[in-house]
């Protein structure tokens, strides 16, 4: 099979070799290129190519519709982030008698590395992961162990179908949910009627993250995809994180609840402590960097009709 998503290159200080090229997936004037030491795995699923790489700097690298998804560098900071700041968020179920224990449903991600961040939380009690692409499920089987420990977690029951589909069958079900979306197959992740079904699929008080794409290079659809939110959920915010190998170097994080009364994410309810931390194996998520992540420049923030708030820990506003 052809490899459309490498070419080879020439240069007077390297010999010829294999680069991967990201282009236009967000900026059509900006392309990322990755130097390609070994492919790993090169097929077309019925949904997506998928492409498995190996690299001296990043890792293995996982590709999707020539679309970088993670990297073995810095998978765990979009991991890890996606996964505690909605579940830090979340109401504690154990000293509440008006909830159970969280019950988290996973829409896409079949890396499976958002599976085994929130499979990890003490008070999670079971994950259900709702991939439409089982082609990518092997290829971290595979490829991928770093992020396919996840699927080994007892928590977990898997369902190899359309995320949508599967909601319309489980309404009132979750406390929590993680979405992750890309082009392609997963479009219609970006319309209404998939927020309105995600909002169905929620227990009262229940909380959803989605990818949030970032506000440099889509703000519009940024924009747009929090006005959708705004008239489904009472609570609604938006936060960003660096995650390298992304476009700009930050991926956002839209964050909804249906409890307007306890649901503030810029401050986790639950805050982990540094003992905690080394327990769950933490690289990147902290209680500070949780907070720090809704703190966006000034102008931005106006942009997207968000609360911008001066820190009490920077001394007294002018």
């Amino acid at each position: 099979m052809a490899l459309p998503m490498l070419e080879t290159a020439k240069s007077r200080r390297f010999q010829k070799r294999m680069v991967f090229r990201e282009t236009g997936s967000v900026n059509a004037d900006q392309a990322l290129s990755i130097k390609v030491e070994k492919v790993l795995m090169n097929e077309k699923s019925k949904y997506q190519d998928v492409l498995v790489f190996e690299t001296k700097k990043w890792g293995r690298v996982l590709v999707l519709d020539d679309s970088v998804q993670c990297t073995e560098l810095d998978e765990f900071s979009y991991q890890e982030m996606v996964s505690f700041i909605p579940l830090n968020s979340h109401p504690n179920p154990k000293n509440n008698i008006h909830f159970p224990f969280q019950q988290v449903l996973v829409i896409g991600g079949g890396d499976g590395g958002v599976v085994r961040e929130v499979s990890k939380h003490p008070l999670v009690e079971s994950v259900t992961l709702c991939e439409l692409d089982e082609k990518v499920i092997e290829a971290s089987k595979k490829y991928l162990p770093f992020m396919s420990k996840g699927f080994e977690s007892p928590k977990l029951t898997l369902h190899i179908k359309n995320g949508v589909e599967f909601m319309q069958n489980h309404q009132n079900e979750f406390d929590l949910k993680t979405t992750h979306f890309i082009s392609g197959p997963a479009a219609c992740l970006f319309q209404k009627p998939y927020y309105e079904s995600l909002k169905r699929a929620l227990k009262p008080g229940g909380i959803v993250i989605s990818q949030g794409e970032s506000f440099w290079y889509d703000k519009d659809l940024v924009t747009e995809l929090l006005r959708i939110c705004r008239s489904i959920f009472p609570v609604v915010d938006y936060g960003v994180s660096y995650v390298t190998s992304f476009p700009a170097g930050q991926i956002g994080y839209l964050c909804c609840s249906t409890n307007p009364v306890k649901t503030n994410f810029r401050q986790p309810i639950n805050v982990f402590s540094y003992e905690t931390m080394k327990e769950l194996k933490l690289k990147y998520y902290t209680p500070d960097v949780h907070r720090g992540t809704f703190a966006l420049p000034f102008g931005v923030a106006q942009d997207l009709g968000l609360k911008w708030e001066v820190s009490t820990l920077s001394g007294k506003s002018s």
